[in-house]
């Protein structure tokens, strides 16, 4: 069985605003970094996790966040196009700042189905609003323990804030390559230094064309390390797109790369028949 990624018709109209001053919105805030401002480079170098919200009136709103087990909305700045992740789909646009004027062009979504219907919901929620956005502002951390913070107003009142977490490319300081790897159903016992009774992952590198037409797949190897964003469910068997990082001062029992998962390309329940 295969899932597929599909983008489909935008979902809302674009909407270009002025910023005409940076408001409070009132609310009660959690406390913020104490760092200099940041520029149009920090919405890049960061993952931005929602961490409150208020209404227009001021006061916070938590229809934002769903209960249970849901991640907040998270999002994704990176060749000029803004993605938000957590949702039943994936939505993206374009975007372009000008000073602390934030403007986002209509969105467009993949097409997956979820039985989640507040997830859903929450989904249009943000499908709509998201094109509204007026203004935006960086606040860095003093330290390195300190989270850098996120706020985005909309043109209704309605206010983000988001703590940030440096992307891949901005912990390991260089850009990724790229590569697809398929990810068989089972684990296997491998030997891993010290870790005893230790459990690789089994890959293959896969290679394509230009076309989309695989040119190249390669032998079954154990895998040492793990890929960020991933997690292998038994019995499933997953083409991953992957960024490679080279990493810098490694020790010496550790891998030279980091492995960061980009997408799951296709996905496949394993035969027990077999």
């Amino acid at each position: 069985m295969k899932f597929r990624w599909t983008w489909c018709l935008p979902l809302v109209a674009s909407m270009t605003l002025a910023a005409c001053g940076t408001t409070s919105g009132g609310g009660v805030s959690k406390p913020g970094p104490n760092g200099p401002a940041g520029d149009a480079a920090s919405l890049t170098a960061y993952h931005w996790k929602l961490q409150q919200a208020f209404s227009p009136a001021g006061a916070e709103d938590q229809s934002w966040f769903l209960s249970g087990n849901n991640a907040p909305i998270e999002l994704e700045f990176a060749d000029q196009r803004v993605m938000v992740k957590n949702l039943c789909n994936v939505i993206s646009a374009g975007y372009s700042v000008e000073g602390q004027r934030l403007n986002v062009q209509r969105t467009v979504s993949t097409l997956r189905a979820c039985n989640d219907s507040q997830l859903m919901m929450l989904e249009q929620k943000v499908a709509r609003i998201l094109p509204t956005s007026k203004q935006w502002n960086v606040q860095l951390g003093g330290t390195t323990q300190e989270q850098p913070r996120l706020t985005v107003q909309f043109i209704d009142g309605t206010r983000w804030q988001l703590s940030g977490k440096p992307t891949p490319q901005t912990q390991y300081g260089s850009a990724p390559e790229r590569i697809f790897l398929e990810v068989a159903p089972e684990r296997k016992a491998c030997s891993h230094g010290v870790m005893k009774d230790y459990q690789c992952l089994q890959v293959r590198e896969i290679r394509y064309g230009e076309n989309g037409v695989k040119t190249y797949t390669g032998p079954w190897e154990n895998f040492y390390s793990e890929i960020e964003g991933y997690k292998h469910e038994a019995g499933v068997s997953n083409v991953l797109r992957i960024n490679r990082f080279k990493r810098q001062n490694v020790p010496a029992d550790a891998s030279s790369y980091a492995y960061v998962l980009d997408m799951v390309v296709s996905s496949a329940i394993a035969d027990k028949r077999k």
